[in-house]
């Protein structure tokens, strides 16, 4: 237990320390890009006003909401002290709409969309990979040749592709958004098929592309354990192959398990290319409008959901090993 403990404190201490340095750069880098959204706003708002002592006027206005007149380190901590309470203020970009507001609309889209791919993506590569490693055959000349050309290929080429081949020849989906554009959100059939219609390219994409790398990352690992001396011996004790690979897979998942982790928790921007190049209206896209506009608000709150979520999952990850792997423990007392 002792030793528990101990591995826990540090992965604790850890954490608190890196949060605090992703907290400090999530701040500094989105305000060091180059333009003054403040200055667009009140270019827009200015129109057809000839007095420089007027707009100036609204400059300061507008300066004063946004708190950018304030020294950098009394943004910072009122920004700190919004976050806690999940108030990112207001968008550059969509003024007068609230951060949270925009995040909490385009949320749910990028989840609905990237974590049923991510597993599915997960488990059709694992399975390949197994398969690959143990049976080999056809599942190893064949299948795995054809998931390495599609991990291979640029994200933004798939996503291409299938639209070119399924929504523009075959017409069998449509091209971009995430539903018709002549219906109103809303719980009905109609919505729902649309929404689902609409759903189909984008989540395949994700899905191809990340088949390719789990499936060689477990036919690796299972070709390393498979070959390990503690199989060598327990088949030579008589030990039923089918006990065998039960621990040999077990084993083998563990770095599977971690980029699963990883994948979940880097998934809020990790739909980028595809809710882009789709139309989706996730927060991938929203991203890139923070970034395209110098929306320092908005482009600090989505990155720091992205920032907290990859820091709980690899946090996670470290304190299940601490469970599942007796190595860890083990290491704890040398």
């Amino acid at each position: 237990m002792k030793g528990y403990r101990k591995y826990f404190g540090k992965k604790i201490v850890w954490f608190l320390i890196t949060f605090a340095a992703a907290i400090l750069l999530n701040f500094i880098l989105p305000r060091l890009m180059p333009g003054d959204p403040v200055a667009a706003i009140t270019a827009k708002s200015a129109q057809g006003i000839s007095d420089a002592s007027a707009a100036q006027e609204i400059y300061n206005h507008y300066a004063e909401q946004f708190g950018t007149n304030e020294p950098m380190y009394v943004q910072f901590f009122t920004y700190c002290k919004n976050a806690a309470k999940g108030d990112f203020g207001l968008s550059f970009s969509q003024y007068p709409r609230k951060v949270s507001n925009i995040i909490g609309s385009a949320l749910p889209w990028t989840l609905a969309l990237q974590f049923p791919a991510i597993i599915v993506g997960w488990i059709i590569g694992n399975v390949l990979g197994a398969l690959a490693a143990y049976i080999r055959k056809g599942f190893d000349k064949v299948l795995m040749p054809v998931t390495l050309f599609f991990s291979s290929l640029p994200a933004f080429g798939l996503a291409v592709i299938l639209m070119i081949v399924f929504a523009i020849n075959l017409k069998v989906a449509p091209i971009s958004g995430g539903y018709g554009y002549d219906l109103i959100p809303q719980l009905s059939w109609k919505f729902v098929r649309s929404v689902f219609t609409h759903y189909q390219l984008p989540f395949w994409s994700i899905v191809l592309i990340s088949i390719g790398g789990q499936a060689i990352g477990m036919r690796s690992m299972s070709i390393y354990e498979l070959n390990a001396d503690y199989v060598k011996y327990s088949r030579f004790l008589g030990i039923k192959d089918r006990k065998i690979v039960g621990y040999v897979f077990r084993n083998a998942m563990l770095p599977q398990i971690t980029g699963l982790a990883l994948s979940i928790g880097t998934m809020v921007g990790g739909a980028l290319v595809s809710e882009v190049i789709f139309s989706y209206p996730g927060l991938g896209s929203t991203i890139l409008q923070a970034v395209s506009n110098s929306d320092y608000p908005l482009l600090s709150a989505t990155t720091l959901i992205i920032t907290i979520m990859v820091l709980l999952a690899s946090f996670i990850v470290d304190i299940i090993y601490g469970f599942i792997d007796p190595r860890v423990k083990a290491a704890q007392f040398d």
